[in-house]
């Protein structure tokens, strides 16, 4: 049989196999056995060499001629194949857009986190600049610097937990104060919220971890009169305009004078009722005037500037406003207490 013959019989073979093949792979498997190394072509072209130099370019262009059309013939195929997969691969993954689908659950913002928003807010709205600090604290900032030195009684009443003699961690949000204070000048006006830590036992109205905010203004001829405007502003923001705020003498060791702040009874607006134990008053928070000496070791002048601090329990003021009597739903992440603050 000629070389005309031999290349004759490989294409009408492979036609007829073409027709049979149903994937890419089988064509790939098909073009390696007449186009590879060791295809039937390739073998009928190493074949030249027994032919006469005389023979040889003809037969040459004839392989060449067969090699381009078994060549067009397999890309054929393999677009006829490509198209035919991809339309089964649609038919497998096509989506019905008009069924019902079950919409996705959506989370909602923490109660703590919508109260938070709002505080900042309203403190931001009267110039202050949210501040915060680290929660691992020397005790130099979280006691010493707020005129509580080594030894001193009230550092009783913050049940703290020591990491060591000198590292503890915060009991409040105050040493960010003190911070700024050491690395600003005065006019300082800045609120500090985050989260803090005190040995307490679990229960509807304690917890060793919690949230404060606090506010701190540093200025020429700030006076207490500031501070209740202040206060003021922030409450009617949070609970209406009827709210009011009642200051009471107390002791802080970084506040002189200091006092203790009661807000109108949320529930009954002043009129007595079980919450308030029929005072019309809810205790909400401490503040004062900032103590000279915390001053002056922080690098300020006492004579020259003056200043008040406030320090507010998140946790207090979100149950207050949402009516929540159990502290600890507002760590559990039970989705049916959740879902209600959508």
């Amino acid at each position: 049989m000629g070389i005309r013959e031999n290349i004759e019989s490989i294409r009408a073979e492979l036609e007829q196999e073409l027709q049979r093949l149903d994937d890419v792979k089988q064509l790939e498997e098909a073009r390696q056995r007449v186009l590879g190394k060791k295809g039937s072509l390739t073998a009928l072209l190493r074949s030249m060499g027994q032919l006469s130099p005389e023979e040889r370019p003809a037969a040459g262009q004839m392989i060449n001629a067969g090699r381009e059309r078994i060549s067009a013939m397999l890309d054929e195929r393999l677009t006829t194949l490509k198209a035919r997969e991809r339309e089964r691969k649609l038919e497998r993954e096509a989506l019905d857009v008009t069924e019902p689908r079950d919409l996705p659950r959506l989370g909602v913002a923490h109660p703590t986190s919508l109260v938070l928003d709002e505080v900042l807010s309203a403190l931001t709205g009267l110039g202050f600049d949210v501040v915060e600090g680290p929660e691992i604290e020397l005790d130099h900032y979280n006691f010493e610097l707020l005129n509580l030195p080594k030894n001193h009684p009230a550092r009783d009443a913050q049940d703290t937990f020591y990491v060591d003699d000198n590292i503890v961690l915060r009991t409040h949000t105050s040493p960010v104060q003190a911070r700024t204070m050491l690395s600003r000048k005065p006019p300082i006006r800045i609120a500090c919220p985050g989260r803090v830590f005190r040995a307490d036992e679990v229960d509807a109205t304690h917890s060793p971890v919690f949230h404060q905010i606090e506010g701190l203004v540093i200025d020429k001829d700030v006076n207490m009169g500031d501070l209740k405007g202040t206060l003021d502003a922030l409450f009617k923001r949070l609970y209406g305009d009827d709210i009011e705020t009642r200051f009471r003498p107390s002791f802080f060791p970084f506040t002189e004078p200091s006092a203790e702040v009661d807000l109108t009874c949320i529930s009954c607006r002043g009129k007595g009722c079980r919450m308030c134990k029929g005072t019309g008053w809810i205790e909400v928070l401490g503040c004062g005037m900032v103590n000279p000496k915390v001053l002056t070791m922080c690098g300020i002048d006492p004579n020259e500037y003056t200043g008040f601090a406030f320090g507010i329990g998140l946790e207090r003021i979100t149950m207050l406003r949402y009516g929540i009597k159990d502290m600890r739903l507002l760590y559990e992440g039970d989705e049916r207490f959740l879902r209600q603050f959508r």
